[in-house]
């Protein structure tokens, strides 16, 4: 259970790209948190559930956008700041224009008690299957490098249309995603949904980047500020990904730790 002084951290963010906590109400051992209500629903719903609509390429860019504003304002522009610990499409919410704004902050942890090993396990509750980090789901440690992993996902799933988790053993999003790229056919993974109706430099960014962030070794990641730079265009492509990355790490979800990068 989050503590009040927790709560009372998210109640003081305050950015148009978060989902503004109203209130929230605490009795006996329950704790009731109280948001806006966003009349378009989740990201989630409209990747996966709405039937016979597909979400725009200008829209699904857009939404990228939004949700690493979000992110980074929680990582390196608010006060407080914050590692959310549960980024996933279902807590990506929408308003009547389409606009996101990242919700959902029950697993949020400041980040300043993230540095210690003793304050960085979550606190109740695990991430959506296939958009946490493995070494955090091990360790129950939430770092920012582990949102930095969940909002890869999240492109990599904004761009192919595809669910982040496959069951009956098949590889993951990252796993598939990783076979085009290493084939040089890396926009084979665009939705066949948007019938090649979407910018093909946007695409290739949205997948690269998503790559990039949700690499295994977590020290290769980029902050969440150098991947809103690249989506931005206000910064070249990252360097060229390494080929031969064993992608049987990323299907089996068998992390590398690496010890080099501590925030």
């Amino acid at each position: 259970m989050k503590s009040i002084g927790e709560v009372t951290a998210i109640h003081r963010l305050r950015h148009p790209k978060l989902v503004r906590l109203l209130g929230w109400c605490h009795e006996e051992k329950e704790l009731l948190l109280v948001y806006e209500f966003m009349v378009n629903r989740s990201l989630h719903d409209h990747l996966h559930k709405v039937q016979n609509t597909t979400l725009p390429w200008p829209i699904r860019y857009k939404i990228v956008l939004d949700l690493g504003a979000a992110l980074h304002h929680c990582h390196e522009g608010g006060e407080p700041q914050l590692v959310h610990g549960d980024i996933n499409p279902r807590n990506v919410m929408l308003d009547s224009s389409f606009s996101a704004k990242l919700g959902d902050f029950c697993l949020t942890r400041l980040i300043e008690h993230c540095r210690s090993p003793s304050e960085s396990r979550m606190c109740g509750g695990t991430s959506a299957t296939g958009y946490a980090y493995m070494h955090r789901l091990i360790t129950g440690q939430v770092m920012p490098w582990s949102d930095v992993y969940s909002f890869g996902v999240i492109l990599l799933e904004v761009a192919s249309g595809r669910r982040s988790f496959r069951p009956y053993g098949e590889e993951s999003l990252a796993g598939w995603v990783w076979q085009m790229y290493r084939r040089n056919d890396l926009l084979d993974a665009a939705d066949r949904r948007l019938g090649g109706d979407f910018d093909a430099c946007e695409m290739e960014c949205m997948l690269l980047v998503g790559l990039w962030c949700a690499h295994p070794d977590y020290s290769l990641r980029p902050s969440i500020g150098q991947a809103m730079s690249v989506l931005l265009a206000d910064d070249p492509l990252p360097k060229p990904l390494p080929p031969l990355l064993p992608c049987d790490l990323l299907d089996n979800n068998r992390p590398i730790v690496s010890s080099t990068k501590t925030n």
